[in-house]
């Protein structure tokens, strides 16, 4: 079963860049590790670290001077680190964190082949050598998966208590679940974020674009309705699956949301109260505390949470949301300066957008 299931992964989910947009050299004279074409930069490392499965996989660790944060980002399903390099440059600086990327096994210069598991294996890698090597604790961690990246964040957040937030970008409720509107998960599924979610103990951030032709905003929607420690979601208006960055707003509510999240829990208790006000009551999760295995046998139907009219109304009180953000953004105002100079912002989505040219086609998986 587990063959048939890895074999499913790798038709339906997998789609490194051939060749991969990099390579990997080393300098003769200091005997780092470079990633060419791009050229050296003081606070960027590259690294090749072993999985548990057995491959190895390659790494960009971009360092942000007292940053208090750290950003774990797993990327979507058609790209490699060579695509993703200068928009890591570029979170890294403007939410003000540091950020580890990695390409998964066989992406990129990473060795072996993509596989659901050797995802989860690789993951587990990349986050080990954030403690282990950098002495970043769990609870100053931040998980940050795109699209099919989704799938190893949320089984990674699943089993870390105390991390600092989850940010869900165009997430997937589950890989069959993007072909097919099943009620239930299967045992060939993958990536079951759907019945991962609920174990979550963090604030969730989840950013899906409204006109998604890939991997339906039902899915964000859903998702974010299971959430134990929901914050408020980003929906962007006429965002599709591959360009929610050169949106204004996607930079902005990030800035905010690792802001509120890097508070202390009492602070962040407190600057919430009014945003929880506007939320519907939140759902017992306590009976999803079992053990890992029930998850990936749900029988239940789920209701869809695909209700435009009632997120308009819930959120659509501009007196009550403008009380919200003067709550929860006192602490963006000292970084005002950068989401004000129209001119950075120009450089920034122009950089951005040659970062993503080919960042996610989960399409082809109706085409192939």
């Amino acid at each position: 079963m587990g063959g048939v299931t890895s074999s499913m992964a790798a038709k339906l989910a997998f789609f490194p860049p051939n060749p991969p947009s990099y390579k990997l050299v080393n300098d003769e004279y200091t005997g780092l590790l470079l990633l060419t074409p791009f050229p050296h930069r003081e606070n960027v490392e590259i690294l090749k670290l072993p999985t548990r499965r057995g491959t190895e996989v390659v790494a960009v660790f971009i360092r942000y001077p007292m940053a208090t944060s750290t950003l774990l980002y797993s990327h979507g399903n058609a790209a490699d680190l060579g695509q993703m390099y200068e928009l890591f440059i570029e979170l890294s600086i403007h939410l003000r964190v540091n950020l580890m990327g990695y390409d998964y096994s066989g992406y990129g210069q990473s060795s072996g082949k993509p596989t659901e598991q050797n995802t989860y294996a690789d993951i587990e890698a990349v986050y080990k050598c954030l403690e282990e090597s950098y002495g970043i604790k769990q609870e100053d961690i931040i998980l940050y998966g795109q699209s099919v990246g989704s799938g190893p964040t949320l089984d990674l957040a699943a089993r870390l208590p105390l991390l600092r937030a989850v940010i869900l970008h165009s997430p997937i409720l589950s890989g069959l679940r993007v072909m097919y509107p099943v009620k239930r998960s299967y045992w060939f599924d993958i990536y079951k974020n759907i019945d991962k979610i609920p174990l979550v103990d963090c604030p969730v951030l989840i950013i899906h674009g409204t006109s998604d032709d890939v991997v339906d905003c039902s899915h964000g929607k859903q998702l974010w309705e299971l959430c134990k420690e929901k914050y408020e979601p980003l929906w962007i208006k006429g965002g599709n699956h591959c360009d929610l960055e050169l949106y204004p707003e996607y930079i902005k509510h990030l800035k905010k949301f690792i802001s509120t999240v890097e508070k202390s829990p009492s602070q962040r208790y407190s600057s919430r109260k009014s945003t929880d006000q506007i939320e519907k009551p939140r759902r017992s999760v306590e009976f999803f505390e079992v053990s890992r295995k029930s998850t990936d046998r749900r029988e239940k139907p789920r209701q869809s949470t695909d209700r435009p009219e009632k997120l308009k109304n819930q959120y659509g009180n501009t007196d009550k949301l403008e009380k919200v953000r003067m709550s929860v953004d006192h602490k963006e105002r000292s970084r005002r300066s950068v989401d004000c100079h129209e001119k950075s912002r120009k450089s920034v989505d122009h950089q951005l957008e040659r970062a993503r040219k080919s960042v996610d086609r989960l399409d082809r998986i109706h085409t192939g």
